[in-house]
C-alpha cells in the first residue's frame, strides 16, 4: 500500500468504481432484495426507533423496501437533506416518501426544505453508504467527506455501512477525520465490531 493515503484513496476509488460498472441491473436487483431482508432481521434494526437512511444511488444497494418498512414500523425515518449554507448534509425528518422527497443537489431524491430536522443525537441507527468498506470497518466515500463530517457528530447512535460484497476490499487507507462504522451488511453477511451486538449472521 501506498505510504501516500491520500493517493492510495483516489486508485481505491476508480478501482471500485469500475468494480461497480462490471455488475447490471440484474445482478443488483437480488443482492439488494438479500441485504435489505438481512438488514430487516437484524437486532439493531429491530432496536432502533430512529433511523438515519439513504436514498440509493443507481450503483448502490436499493434500499427503497427499508424505507418503507422503516415507516411502516412506525419509526422515525430520517434522510440526509444538503444545506448550501454550511456545505453539509443534515439528518431531516419524512413521513411519507412521494410527498416529501424531491430531487436534491446530486440530483438524489431528499427531504423538501418544509421537512423538520432532527438533532443527530437523538438517531438510534445511522446506514451509510459508501465506495468500499474493508473487514476492520473502515469506509471509503467518494471525496468530499460529507458523511464523514455527519458521523463526526453522531454520539450513542450505531453506524451501520450498507454494501454489495463487491464493496469489500482487503484494506481502505483511514485518515484522523474519517469515521469508521460499528456494523456492516451485505447480501452475504452481517459483521459487528461492538462486542456483544453480533446482529444476524
Amino acid at each position: 500500500m501506498s505510504a501516500d493515503p491520500v493517493t492510495e484513496k483516489e486508485r481505491l476509488r476508480r478501482e471500485l468504481k469500475a468494480r461497480a460498472l462490471e455488475h447490471s441491473t440484474e445482478d443488483r436487483q437480488p443482492a439488494s432484495s438479500a441485504l435489505c431482508q438481512r438488514l430487516l432481521s437484524s437486532p439493531v434494526w429491530r432496536a432502533a426507533t430512529s433511523v438515519l437512511a439513504f436514498y440509493p444511488m443507481r450503483s448502490e444497494p436499493d434500499l427503497r423496501p427499508v424505507l418503507e418498512a422503516a415507516l411502516r414500523e412506525g419509526k422515525r425515518l430520517s434522510l440526509p437533506q444538503f444545506v448550501r449554507a454550511d456545505d453539509r448534509y443534515h439528518p431531516v425528518l419524512v413521513t411519507e416518501l412521494g410527498r416529501d422527497l424531491i430531487p436534491g443537489v446530486l440530483g438524489i431524491p431528499e427531504p423538501r426544505l418544509e421537512c423538520p430536522p432532527v438533532s443527530i443525537n437523538h438517531l438510534d441507527l445511522v446506514l451509510v453508504p459508501g465506495l468500499g468498506f474493508d473487514l476492520g470497518f473502515g469506509r471509503i466515500g467518494r471525496g468530499r467527506g460529507y458523511y464523514d463530517r455527519l458521523l463526526a457528530g453522531l454520539s450513542g447512535g450505531k453506524k451501520c455501512g450498507v454494501a454489495f460484497d463487491w464493496q469489500i476490499v482487503s484494506a481502505v487507507p483511514m485518515q484522523a477525520h474519517d469515521v469508521p462504522v460499528d456494523f456492516l451488511v451485505t447480501p452475504t453477511r452481517w459483521l459487528s465490531r461492538v462486542i456483544g451486538e453480533l446482529g444476524c449472521e
